[in-house]
Formats: structure tokens, C-alpha cells, sequence
């Protein structure tokens, strides 16, 4: 478990909260769009969140490292150790930039290779969700307020609820839906995805398709907090601190649920 105790998730979710608001600024804005080198978008807003993150936790916890998607020279090799934070100021961005509300700001803790406390937090819809593995998680309004625990939901296996992404549904992805008893189909963008499993809105997440490690840590943790687990297509666990970041394809999934997997 990790070394650093105290008042982790409170700095996290104050960051968290604050990233938000800055992003709620920009937010539906046209204007000031870039595009990176693989032509995925990037506004202003990315880069304000990604240093007033990157600030916040570099003063915290300064023997941490962060990596960040916005930041290349983090994805070095070597840059990280087994203890380093992930972050990714607007998972989300083409939600962001077309006025949706399912963008998120994310921010994980990583110990030897396993997501261990994190925070996801979604202000266009009000909700952020955050969680430390043996302490539990909970949600709250994102502007602060009361805390409520997250538990999911005790899963029928017969009538499984199976959440995807919206922007990346794939045919891999609903061959996955056709081999299982699944009674509900729900799209969700960014990293809400492990949070609707933790909150017991839904009992598994199949991904077949590409994310990166901040893409998915924060909620991986919020969702490991409850006891979820996340796996690679072949049941290994996913791990995090690999060379490219890259993740190969996994499925979300909460205590109990049991489904076929479909191999990719």
C-alpha cells in the first residue's frame, strides 16, 4: 500500500475540483483548438488544468514524479519510478470541445505498477468520484459538499448492465455484448466508465480499443476501491509504468459479475 498517508485524496480532490473549474471556463469554446501530432485535439484549457495539476502536486509531493499527457518529455523512459503520479487535465477532450458534460479531470497515484488512489472529477455534470484501495471510495459534488460511499451493485449475471464509450464503440466491443447476457447497453464518455461501476450503475466496462494509462488510472482506482477489477483480455491484471503508456485492450468489471470473454 502506499507510503503516503494523511491527507492524499483531500489534496487530490481539491486539485481535482479546482482543474475542473478551470475547465468549465473554456468549456464548448470553438476557439483556440489545436491539433497534436496524431490530429487528436487540444485546447487552451488542457494546458491550464495540466499546469495548475502539475503545480499542485509537484509542491505537495515534491519526490513524486507526474506524468502527463500533455507533457512529452514525462513519457521518457526512465522518467518514473514505482511510485508516480498519472494525470490527464481533460480526458475527454472532443466531449469538451463539442459542449458535452462527460469530460473528466483525472489524477492517479501508481505504486509498482498498480493504481492505488485516485480521483475523477466531472463538472459539466456535477459529480466527482474518488477512492484509496483498502480505504474505499465515495462520491461527491464536484463544487464540494456531503460524501457518499460507492459500492457496486450486486450483479444479475443473467441480466448483465455493460457500460462503453460512446466515441469508440467497436465491432470487437459488440461482439463482446452478443456472447453475454447482457439486458442493458449504456455509453459513457472518459473515465466515467469505472465510476458508473463503482456507483452500482453498471457491472462491467469491455474496452476494445486504444486508451492510454491516464486515460484510466484514476478510475481504475476509484473502481479497485470498491473491489472492482480491470484485466486484460486475457485475464491477466493491467499494469501501469509500461514503456509506451499504451494499454492494451481490458474489461472493467465488479465483484461477482461473471461474463465470456471474447478474445480481440
Amino acid at each position: 500500500m502506499t507510503r503516503i498517508t494523511g491527507d492524499l485524496i483531500e489534496i487530490l480532490c481539491e486539485l481535482a475540483r479546482e482543474g475542473g473549474d478551470i475547465a468549465m471556463r473554456h468549456h464548448g469554446r470553438l476557439e483556440n483548438v489545436m491539433a497534436k501530432a496524431d490530429n487528436s485535439p487540444l485546447t487552451v484549457a488542457d494546458l491550464e488544468v495540466d499546469q495548475y495539476l502539475c503545480e499542485g502536486l509537484e509542491k505537495a509531493f515534491p519526490d513524486i514524479p507526474v506524468v502527463t499527457e500533455e507533457r512529452a518529455e514525462s513519457h521518457a523512459p526512465g522518467f518514473v519510478g514505482e511510485c508516480f503520479f498519472l494525470v490527464d487535465p481533460i480526458d475527454g477532450t472532443k466531449e469538451f470541445v463539442k459542449n458535452r458534460g462527460e469530460f473528466t479531470v483525472n489524477i492517479a497515484l501508481v505504486e509498482s505498477g498498480t493504481p492505488v488512489a485516485g480521483v475523477v472529477c466531472a463538472p459539466a455534470v456535477g459529480r466527482l468520484f474518488a477512492g484509496k484501495v483498502g480505504e474505499g471510495a465515495f462520491e461527491m459534488p464536484s463544487t464540494g459538499g456531503p460524501r457518499k460511499p460507492l459500492a457496486p451493485r450486486k450483479p444479475d449475471n443473467d441480466a448483465l448492465i455493460v457500460v462503453a464509450s460512446r466515441s469508440h464503440l467497436t465491432l470487437e466491443t459488440q461482439a463482446f455484448v452478443d456472447a453475454n447476457p447482457v439486458s442493458s447497453f449504456t455509453s459513457a464518455g472518459s473515465s466515467l466508465k469505472f465510476c458508473l461501476l463503482a456507483a452500482g450503475e453498471a457491472d462491467l466496462y469491455p474496452r476494445y480499443g486504444p486508451t492510454m494509462e491516464w486515460d484510466t488510472a484514476a478510475g481504475h482506482a476509484v473502481l479497485a476501491a470498491t473491489g472492482g477489477m480491470v484485466e486484460e483480455i486475457s485475464g491477466a491484471p493491467l499494469k501501469y509504468g509500461k514503456p509506451n503508456y499504451l494499454n492494451p485492450f481490458f474489461i472493467a468489471y465488479t465483484p461477482g459479475t461473471k461474463f465470456k470473454r471474447v478474445p480481440a
